[in-house]
């Protein structure tokens, strides 16, 4: 409420002010205009009855005149560096940033910076001083409050060692790493990756220091794979963002171009080419940009017409013939085609495509599978995939510890829960 009612109070200055500027002195406001951008008229120079207690200069303009309607309200204008003494009012006193840049500071507080509609609610005997900002002009709409018995102290200058510490920007608060994480970070990345060091410090030290020390520490995943995993798990949940990051750290640890493609090939049939199909963009802009030429070698090894006798042999090595043909038996007779599209379209067409082996698909698979949820009967499956081809349980956990923050706890546990029911006891 306070603000929609100063919103309005400050438009109808507005409103006067250009009004005044129309009516009396057009070079003055050609002048205001081209110097601090106002649109309130900036005034004659202070009288040396107050010039005294400023360091620099500083304009006034009375904005009202009926002393009857008891609201006294002038525009101040500062040239760049130009503050006001310390001082007090004993009837308070109101501020409405208008143009430019300025910096406001009660004793004891840290100082504050004005900018155009912010508003400073002095209260009745608060020691403070405003002014411009070192390399800005600024004004103010200063508003007299209880104006009857309102009477100024000005007391000491702002000297130039409180000034500058007021007016300096504020100090850049660094993430703070760990050897470990920034040993790991530097091989994946120069600089900071993800943007958020200078915006969100505390969260890029919490997950970097996470994800890349205590994390990436576990287990003994090579960090190609690692990153593989990372960027099948980021397909799964969608993240556009660290996927593109997480693809120029995979390359940069070794990650070839058709392996980082096979990730995505690998992830349709799971996923789905909606969800898949943005991803693809991603990863062609990346390695455009990175001087890879497009498209890459292919890597296809089935044929319409081997498809299916191929994929089918794949599943069978990976699963076992007699688990899939009993899978094939028991479907219904009008859900058989799924079962053939199993073999010849998720496993002839993609499982069987080179630049990957088998064991790192089935990683890949599990990754994505984790992350989506709700998948468990076929994560389930997919444990016994990994370890009929030799990915044993602390392999299987190693994932899960990696992809924890970018999944967080409850997919984790519940991948885990699965592990621990497929494989209880195994290492």
């Amino acid at each position: 409420m306070k603000k929609g009612i100063l919103a309005a109070f400050v438009a109808a200055l507005a409103l006067t002010a250009e009004i005044y500027a129309q009516t009396n002195d057009t070079g003055n406001m050609e002048t205001k205009e081209r110097i601090y951008g106002s649109v309130f008229p900036r005034g004659e120079k202070l009288p040396e009855m107050f010039a005294k207690y400023f360091t620099g200069q500083a304009y006034l303009a009375r904005l009202t005149r009926d002393e009857a309607l008891n609201c006294p309200v002038s525009n101040v204008t500062f040239e760049p560096g130009c503050r006001n003494n310390w001082h007090s009012h004993t009837g308070g006193q109101l501020l409405v940033a208008v143009s430019g840049r300025g910096y406001y500071q009660a004793k004891g507080e840290p100082a504050r910076e004005l900018l155009p509609g912010d508003v400073v609610e002095i209260g009745p005997g608060v020691v403070h001083w405003h002014g411009a900002a070192p390399d800005s002009w600024f004004s103010h709409l200063a508003v007299e409050t209880n104006p009857q018995t309102n009477r100024n102290t000005w007391l000491e200058p702002v000297d130039d060692a409180q000034y500058a510490a007021a007016t300096a920007p504020a100090a850049a608060v660094v993430p703070q790493l760990g050897a470990e994480a920034l040993r790991n970070r530097a091989e994946l990345f120069s600089g900071d990756a993800s943007g958020l060091g200078a915006t969100d410090p505390e969260l890029i030290e919490i997950f970097d220091n996470f994800a890349f020390g205590e994390v990436a520490g576990y287990g003994d995943l090579d960090t190609p794979t690692r990153m593989m995993c990372i960027l099948a798990s980021c397909i799964a949940a969608q993240g556009q963002a660290e996927f593109r990051t997480m693809l120029a750290g995979a390359l940069n640890a070794g990650v070839t171009p058709v392996e980082a493609k096979e990730v995505l090939y690998q992830a349709v049939p799971y996923v789905g080419m909606a969800k898949v199909l943005d991803f693809v963009h991603i990863a062609n802009d990346v390695l455009v940009t990175r001087g890879v030429a497009l498209p890459l070698e292919g890597q296809s090894t089935t044929s319409p017409g081997t498809r299916f006798e191929r994929g089918l042999a794949v599943q069978k090595a990976i699963f076992g013939a007699g688990h899939i043909d009993a899978l094939r038996e028991a479907a219904p007779e009008g859900q058989k085609h799924i079962q053939d599209y199993l073999s010849m379209n998720c496993f002839g067409d993609f499982v069987t495509r080179g630049g990957l082996d088998a064991r790192t698909r089935e990683l890949l698979t599990f990754s994505m599978l984790l992350t989506l949820g709700g998948c468990e009967p076929q994560l389930k499956g997919h444990i016994r995939g990994n370890l009929n081809l030799r990915n044993d349980k602390r392999t299987l956990l190693t994932v899960i510890t990696q992809l924890l923050p970018y999944v967080g706890y409850p997919r984790s546990l519940n991948a885990i829960a699965c592990l621990n029911e497929v494989a209880p006891g195994r290492e």
